[in-house]
C-alpha cells in the first residue's frame, strides 16, 4: 500500500509524522507523494482539510485518516497515545472505508470565461467587503426568495458542526446526502423578507444565487479564500464525488458530535 503524510507543522506534529514514516515503511509500505492509497493527517481539522484539498482529485482512489494533535480533532479518528496500535492496523489490517457527501459550487462569471468548480468537505461561504449581499435565491430554478444579508453559509453534513452550527443551523447525519443553506444576518423587516431559518437541500435539488448588484464577492471554501468580480452566478449542490475516510475501527458520527461538544461538560 502507497501513505502519504501530511502534517501541521509544529514540532509534535512532525515527530509524529517522522515516527510513522519510518515505521510504516520498515513494514514495507510505499511512501508516495503523488498517489497514495491512504493520506495521514497529523494535527487538527485545518490539517485535514489541507490533506483533502490536495488530493481532491483522487477521491475515489485515496482515503483518509486522521491523527489528532490539536485542540479540536473532529475528523481525526486517533491520539498520539493510539500511535502505535494505528501504525500496526495500517501495516497489517485492510481499513474500511466510510464515505461522506461532499458540496459542489459552480461560479459563472458575465464576461464568458470558463467556470470555476470548487469542491467543500465542509462549507462555502459566501460574504462581501462591499456592505451587504443582495441575492436571488432559486431553487431547482425556480424563485425562493431575494436575501440580503452578511452572507450564505452552504455547509455538508459533515460540516454541519463546524460554522453552520455557529449560526443556528442543524447537524445533520452524513449517511443523509444533502446539503444546508443556512443565514448570516439577514435582514428582515416590513420591506425586506427572507425565510429566516436554515434549508435542507437533497442532492437532486440545486440552488442557485444569482447576485442582484454588480459587487465581488468573497468565497470561502474550507478556509480557502477567493476573490470574485463579475459573478453571474453560484451554484450549489450534493457533488457527485465523495470522501472516503478510512477506519480501522467504529467510530460513529454522533460520538464525535457529543465527545466534541457536550462530553466533558456532562462529566
Amino acid at each position: 500500500m502507497k501513505f502519504k503524510i501530511i502534517s501541521k507543522g509544529d514540532k509534535r506534529s512532525n515527530k509524529i509524522k517522522s515516527t510513522m514514516k519510518q515505521y510504516l515503511m520498515d513494514f514495507e509500505l510505499q511512501y508516495d507523494r503523488e498517489e497514495p492509497d491512504l493520506v495521514i493527517s497529523v494535527g487538527g481539522d485545518g490539517t485535514f482539510l489541507e490533506a483533502f484539498h490536495r488530493y481532491q482529485e483522487r477521491l475515489d482512489k485515496t482515503a483518509f485518516i486522521g491523527v489528532h494533535t490539536g485542540h479540536l480533532g473532529f475528523y481525526a479518528d486517533y491520539t498520539p497515545d493510539e500511535l502505535e496500535k494505528l501504525i500496526i492496523e495500517i501495516a497489517k489490517t485492510p481499513f474500511q472505508v466510510v464515505e461522506y457527501p461532499l458540496l459542489e459550487v459552480i461560479i459563472r462569471g458575465n464576461t464568458g470565461e470558463k467556470e470555476d468548480r470548487l469542491l467543500a468537505l465542509n462549507e462555502a461561504m459566501i460574504k462581501t467587503s462591499e456592505g451587504s449581499v443582495v441575492f436571488d435565491v432559486k431553487i431547482k430554478g425556480e424563485h425562493f426568495e431575494t436575501f440580503r444579508g452578511d452572507g450564505i453559509c452552504i455547509s455538508t453534513p459533515s460540516g454541519s458542526t463546524a460554522y453552520n452550527k455557529a449560526l443556528g443551523g442543524a447537524i445533520i447525519h452524513p449517511s443523509i446526502e444533502a446539503i444546508q443553506l443556512t443565514e448570516m444576518a439577514s435582514i428582515n423587516n416590513r420591506v425586506f423578507r427572507t425565510i429566516g431559518s436554515p434549508l435542507i437541500l437533497p442532492k437532486h435539488h440545486t440552488c442557485l444565487l444569482e447576485p442582484m448588484k454588480d459587487k465581488s464577492f468573497l468565497l470561502a471554501v474550507d478556509h480557502f479564500n477567493r476573490t470574485y468580480n463579475n459573478v453571474k452566478s453560484i451554484q450549489c449542490r450534493v457533488a457527485k464525488e465523495r470522501v472516503r475516510f478510512a477506519r480501522f475501527r467504529q467510530f460513529p458520527f454522533w460520538n464525535r458530535v457529543r465527545d466534541s461538544f457536550v462530553a466533558e461538560g456532562n462529566q
